[in-house]
């Protein structure tokens, strides 16, 4: 309330409701909700490169000092105070990094410096609850260097990946060869005709119950192995002809 003939009423708040207002007498209305003001401006960084801020503030006026808000500052605090010094802390602390480490907020660097920020502002009429940076935007030239190199990186992390795959792939085909020449070692000192042939019996055995497997000469083949004749074609060969007709002469006799 601001009073003519007393000026602006410091220790009170008039609240929601009914109030009488004589009419040479000034009623102020504070919206005293949380508020969010968006700004952007530019922070020159170590380098002396400009980048571009684009920031959102949350805040709201502290409802018992509204009196002395409004007597020191008036309506327009916001303008007046609230986003030039959320710019000034931030331009003064963002002026120490470099803009790669703006645009990459490495170690979450930035929300330090809210912080940081929000203690500063915490002791004027204002509160504050966040300044959250909405976007950083850098000179083309550097964000397009600083996105080449961030490129350059994944695809030589890519390809240590594969190298990697490569050596695990090739360790692994030592592995099998040296289990295969361990596998032959072994089986070379116990390796004889009469295995074979027993393995030869053993698999005719087995191809004699498969469905392609029609016929199956005992004793026809090298070294007395057996020999199996399919049954698809009308006409036999000679040479099997033959082994069935000695294999019948025989056992006629």
């Amino acid at each position: 309330m601001f009073r003519r003939f007393q000026g602006t009423v410091i220790d009170h708040v008039y609240a929601e409701g009914l109030h009488i207002v004589p009419p040479w007498d000034t009623l102020h209305v504070y919206n005293v909700r949380i508020q969010t003001a968006l700004h952007s401006f530019d922070v020159l960084s170590d380098r002396s490169l400009p980048v571009t801020l684009n920031i959102a503030i949350r805040y709201r006026p502290e409802y018992e000092l509204l009196g002395v808000l409004h007597q020191e500052i008036g309506p327009d605090y916001v303008d007046t105070i609230v986003i030039p010094q959320v710019e000034s802390v931030m331009r003064r602390k963002l002026s120490q990094l470099h803009p790669k480490e703006i645009f990459r907020n490495k170690d979450d660097i930035l929300s330090k410096i809210f912080l940081k920020a929000l203690d500063e502002l915490g002791q004027k009429f204002v509160s504050f609850n966040d300044v959250v940076i909405t976007s950083v935007v850098l000179p083309s030239h550097l964000q397009a260097a600083i996105e080449e190199k961030l490129v350059h990186e994944q695809i030589a992390k890519a390809y240590i990946y594969k190298l990697e795959t490569t050596r695990k792939k090739a360790q692994q085909k030592r592995i099998e060869a040296a289990g295969i020449r361990d596998y032959q070692k072994i089986i070379s000192t116990t390796l004889t005709d009469q295995l074979i042939k027993w393995q030869g019996v053993q698999a005719t055995l087995e191809l004699a119950q498969s469905q392609n497997a029609k016929v199956v000469v005992i004793g026809g083949g090298k070294d007395g192995l057996p020999i199996i004749l399919g049954s698809d074609s009308t006409t036999m060969p000679k040479q099997q002809s033959d082994i069935l007709k000695s294999l019948s002469s025989d056992q006629s006799k």
